[in-house]
């Protein structure tokens, strides 16, 4: 189920020329170690690698991070309040 919607907000996506980013809250888990939505999501997303331009982990969504940087260079510095703060409970998805 969590793939399907997965593939469906992808699809919205990619059929308007607006929306380039997905972030995915699909929360870390009540121990903290990671949730099994956490997951289907990494791993939906790895395998659909190629329908993104980057998979961006929260804990990796830092302006130190490569695709980050390019993505913010290529979409705009936007304000996002999960920029920094080593969120495992998001996944960024950038759409080609």
């Amino acid at each position: 189920m969590v793939q399907e919607q997965l593939l469906d907000a992808w699809s919205r996506a990619r059929n308007t020329s607006s929306v380039r980013v997905l972030k995915i809250i699909h929360g870390h888990g009540s121990s903290g170690k990671g949730g099994s939505t956490r997951v289907v999501v990494r791993n939906w997303a790895h395998e659909q690698r190629t329908r993104f331009r980057a998979v961006i982990p929260g804990e990796a969504y830092t302006l130190f991070d490569a695709a980050t940087q390019s993505l913010r260079q290529e979409i705009g510095m936007f304000d996002d309040p999960d920029l920094h703060h080593g969120n495992p409970g998001i996944t960024v998805l950038w759409i080609r």
